[in-house]
């Protein structure tokens, strides 16, 4: 049995029957002339977005190829293919002091960059969807070698084809963004414009805002290579304007952001907040005290503690606010 603690950021000591990696291109290939893609498997990225609740009785499929490079170039643009292994945020990091600019909003997020496009990971007024330009995979069991252009991606929030029509049978292996050479500013999310409107600063630069993303997110969240924890846990619910109405008679203070078709979404923070959850903890399996929406493993709690303390939590939102929420984290087996 493989033990799968150094391969999910709650630092759940689950195992696993067969642990495959695939550094390279070689690799990959070999997977698809001997694997048995009939049995039971789970193709996994850095392990942020994922809670063990028990050990998995199948193989964990671990890509972790690096590479970057520059694939098309014009005077304002350029399309940069990252290999699915690279991590998230030393990409990032990597792009803004390259001077390649559009992924500032999304630094520090862990995580590898070929799970970007499944969960359309977003923060501060910025989805993944907004600098993909393409995704390559390996067509499971195939093994043929597909692309799928950003708008076949069927991006939605923390969703993608990735995660329904092309679950389990595709096999990402590089993503291509498109980034800009010339700066531009997205401060278009409250607390990123709060932080500038405090420094008196009217126009930021992309470098200004990749490291007002860090602090915030460094101030607020807690590093999982310290407190295990997966980030965001749950999504943030989407209601009705009539639902909306209602519950804002009661709670005037309910933050919220107008989505389409004259709907509200909500912030699941606020609600478990409101609950009471916010700092709760009980043996390692905690709330975090700074973000409700984060739970947390202080050391040796157990996967299914921390899932039965979440499903208490969507309980106790459904029961108080009348919405359901929904976890974000991908839950194993």
């Amino acid at each position: 049995m493989f033990s799968l603690i150094n391969h999910n950021s709650f630092g759940i000591d689950a195992k696993t029957e067969n642990f495959i990696e695939l550094k390279s291109d070689d690799e990959i290939d070999k997977i698809f002339e001997t694997f048995n893609w009939e049995t039971k498997f789970f193709i996994l990225g850095g392990g942020s977005n994922v809670l063990f609740t028990d050990h998995y009785d199948g193989t964990i499929i671990h890509v972790n190829n690096k590479g970057k490079s520059i694939i098309e170039e014009s005077e304002n643009d350029l399309l940069i293919e990252v290999a699915a292994g690279e991590v998230w945020e030393d990409f990032v990091e990597w792009a803004v002091k390259n001077r390649y600019y559009g992924a500032e909003n999304l630094a520090l997020i862990p995580g590898q960059c070929g799970s970007a496009p499944v969960q359309n990971i977003g923060a501060y007024g910025l989805e993944a969807k907004d600098i993909i330009h393409s995704v390559n995979f390996r067509e499971i069991p195939s093994g043929a070698k597909k692309t799928i252009l950003a708008n076949e991606c069927n991006f939605a929030y923390r969703d993608s084809i990735f995660k329904n029509e092309l679950k389990n049978r595709a096999l990402i292996t590089s993503v291509v963004f498109k980034l800009s050479k010339r700066p531009s500013s997205n401060v278009t999310y409250r607390s990123l414009k709060e932080a500038f409107e405090k420094k008196n600063i009217s126009n930021p630069t992309p470098e200004q805002i990749y490291q007002t993303v860090v602090d915030i997110r460094r101030e607020k969240l807690p590093d999982h290579r310290e407190i295990g924890n997966g980030g965001s846990f749950f999504k943030n619910p989407v209601i009705s304007q009539e639902k909306f109405s209602k519950l804002l008679e009661q709670y005037p203070d309910l933050v919220h952001w107008k989505v389409d078709n004259g709907k509200y979404k909500l912030a699941s923070a606020q609600l478990i907040d409101k609950c009471g959850w916010k700092a709760y903890r009980n043996g390692d399996a905690g709330v975090h005290p700074k973000q409700a929406l984060v739970l947390v493993n202080y050391g040796n709690a157990s996967g299914s503690e921390i899932w039965n303390m979440a499903k208490k939590i969507q309980a106790d939102v459904l029961k108080n606010f009348g919405v359901s929420i929904e976890p974000e984290v991908i839950i194993l087996p």
